[in-house]
Order: C-alpha cells, then sequence, then structure tokens
C-alpha cells in the first residue's frame, strides 16, 4: 500500500472537515441573509424558529388568470404568506385544490393570503381550466419556465406539490413537503399573524 506524502494528508484533511463542516451545523443555512433551503433530518413538515428564519426572495411573475398582468409576493407587504408549489398535471395537486381553497377562505379575513405558484404547465390554457374547474379563487403565479421556483436556492424542485408559508417579513417560516389540508396550514398562519 502506497503511503500519503505530507501535502497530499494535508489536503484529504482540508477537505474532509470541509465536508464535514458543510454537513452539521444550524438547521437552516444563513447564505447572505436570504433563505437557502435545508431539510433537518429529512422531515417534510419544518418549521423555523425565529431566530433561524431567513428572507425569502421574491417571487414574481405572469398571472395565471389575467393575462398581461404581473403577481408578486412583494405585492403583499407586512402579511403572512402561503406559498403553494403546485401544476395540474400533478394528481395530489388535484385532490389538495380544494383544500387550499378553504384554507385561502379561512385566512384572508385574519390578513393571511395565499398565492400559487404553477410550476411545470407549459400550456397556460390548461393551467386556467383547471383553476376555473375547482372554483379556486387565490391567485398563481404562472411559472411554465421555472424561474420564480430558480430563486428558492436548493429548493427540491421535484417536491410537487409542497408549501411555503412566510411570516408578516416574509421570513421562511414552515415548509411542508407534501400536499397539505387547511387544518395543516391554519394553526401555523394563526401563530404567524399572533407574532409581534
Amino acid at each position: 500500500m502506497r503511503r500519503l506524502g505530507g501535502k497530499a494528508l494535508g489536503a484529504l484533511l482540508a477537505a474532509a472537515l470541509l465536508v464535514t463542516g458543510c454537513s452539521t451545523g444550524k438547521d437552516a443555512v444563513v447564505t447572505g441573509g436570504t433563505f437557502s433551503f435545508v431539510s433537518p433530518g429529512g422531515q417534510i413538515d419544518i418549521k423555523y424558529p425565529i431566530a433561524q428564519r431567513q428572507t425569502a426572495p421574491t417571487l414574481a411573475g405572469d398571472d395565471l388568470m389575467n393575462e398581461g398582468k404581473q403577481l408578486s409576493t412583494a405585492d403583499f407587504p407586512g402579511q403572512v404568506l402561503v406559498i403553494n408549489l403546485w401544476g395540474q398535471w400533478c394528481g395530489p395537486c388535484r385532490a389538495e385544490a380544494p383544500e387550499l381553497e378553504t384554507a385561502s377562505k379561512e385566512m384572508a379575513p385574519l390578513g393571511a393570503k395565499l398565492i400559487g405558484l404553477d410550476v411545470r404547465d407549459p400550456a397556460r390554457s390548461v393551467a386556467q381550466d383547471f383553476v376555473r374547474d375547482r372554483g379556486i379563487t387565490y391567485p398563481s403565479i404562472w411559472d411554465a419556465s421555472g424561474r420564480a421556483l430558480l430563486s428558492l436556492e436548493g429548493y427540491p424542485r421535484n417536491l410537487i406539490p409542497s408549501t411555503i408559508v412566510l411570516d408578516k417579513q416574509h421570513r421562511v417560516a414552515a415548509i411542508f413537503l407534501r400536499d397539505v389540508l387547511a387544518s395543516d396550514l391554519m394553526p401555523t398562519v394563526k401563530g404567524l399573524l399572533a407574532e409581534k
């Protein structure tokens, strides 16, 4: 067996420390003060304490139902936002849609807002039919290109549906990497609305 020289051994140890340093630490990773996704221990329901919340990037794009109009999370300053990633091609999204509509109607009078992020639907008219057929009244960003989704650094783009909940300062407070019920969302939303 060949022995490693001092330089090779040093480089190997430095690489090992670097990898170890990346795999330990806080549940959320701060990268320049903006959100960087981490799922601690592979959790699918993640809640971030106030001290670990990071500012979400502004998500913006074409309003799915109002062609020529833009929709952005920046349009709702000071509001708790629930952002649901969905696609009309997604079976669980079809089951989840009525629950999200219920949640949207429950949270609106409380001062919170639900926004959809329609991903990987190249035919806008098909996604619009999905919304009309299910009586969905909350707005959605049409993100066929995936540009808005790309702004969520490290977010698992293959996990559709999933839901991100932002506090009043638009910091990521909770993530659900699964389809949700209104009863899953409302306690989180109410808790965030009660924060000072």
